[in-house]
């Protein structure tokens, strides 16, 4: 298989989005858009997407603007917030793989985060299925109780003090999350604070655009997620009230694994388990 396509995706704003498109040696059957959770880039997902296109997909990764390979500059005084991500950049990716696959049924794999921020996509009426991979609200008093307080102290000390000092959220100097611009870090502070996440830190138009989701969803959860605890993702699934949604949660011992975590459903030791037992029955 030949390597993946690099390009620069412009947001309608005329901001530079960098992408890869991984392509089947064969006429593609659907096309995947990979979403990523926060700070996580795209070269985290290669194997991943390497896979899916094996198995027929078109795949397309990406970084947010301000991160990865979409960051080209120093993030101080650089403006962005979640919503960037989601109406710009996520829309930009999803124009932009549908035209790379026209007429295919188009499935939006949104890890963490990028479970979160579907309702802000503007063209989203154009996916067929979303899967959701260790996906929850955020909210910090629902997180696994291990992490609780240590999440308490980024929220309430390190994060407002870090970004005030530099300008941005220098998470790789302090080896937390990864660097952020301002603007996501001080509205990801702002709804993980919130006890209904975005919805009531943002406001009832929110709630509104999360209920007018429809497209089918599929929820892989873990039962050792280090993040996310089963209230999470129940919470965060159940902003989509009139989408059709089925959850499954998946214990490590129920696969033969000693751990999977928030990150692990990525690794290539997953793909007999995870990837082809509960993901690809659910892109067919």
């Amino acid at each position: 298989m030949a390597g993946p396509v690099r390009q620069e995706i412009k947001a309608v704003d005329g901001q530079d989005i960098v992408a890869r498109f991984f392509l089947p040696e064969r006429e593609a059957t659907a096309a995947a858009l990979i979403v990523p959770a926060m700070g996580v880039h795209q070269n985290y997902y290669r194997p991943f997407a390497e896979w899916l296109s094996r198995q027929g997909f078109l795949v397309g990764t990406f970084d947010y603007r301000g991160t990865g390979l979409s960051r080209s500059s120093s993030l101080r005084g650089f403006k962005a917030d979640i919503f960037d991500w989601a109406r710009l950049d996520c829309g930009a990716m999803l124009e932009a793989i549908c035209v790379r696959a026209p007429g295919k049924r188009i499935y939006w794999i949104g890890h963490s985060l990028g479970a979160q921020i579907l309702p802000f996509v503007p063209n989203r009426g154009r996916i067929s299925k979303v899967v959701t991979i260790a996906a929850g609200s955020g909210y910090w008093r629902e997180n696994s109780p291990p992490i609780r307080w240590r999440v308490w102290w980024i929220w309430y000390v390190v994060a407002p003090i870090a970004v005030r000092v530099f300008g941005y959220f220098p998470g790789r100097r302090l080896r937390k999350v990864g660097d952020l611009p301002r603007g996501v870090m001080d509205q990801w502070r702002r709804w993980c604070l919130s006890p209904e996440y975005a919805v009531s830190a943002e406001g009832e138009g929110v709630r509104r655009q999360y209920e007018e989701v429809r497209t089918p969803i599929v929820s892989l959860s873990f039962f050792d997620d280090e993040f996310m605890s089963a209230r999470n993702t129940e919470s965060l699934h159940g902003f989509y009230a009139n989408a059709p949604r089925v959850m499954k949660r998946i214990a490590p011992r129920e696969i033969g694994a000693s751990r999977i975590g928030h990150f692990g459903f990525f690794k290539s030791a997953f793909e007999p388990t995870l990837w082809r037992q509960y993901l690809l029955p659910e892109l067919r």
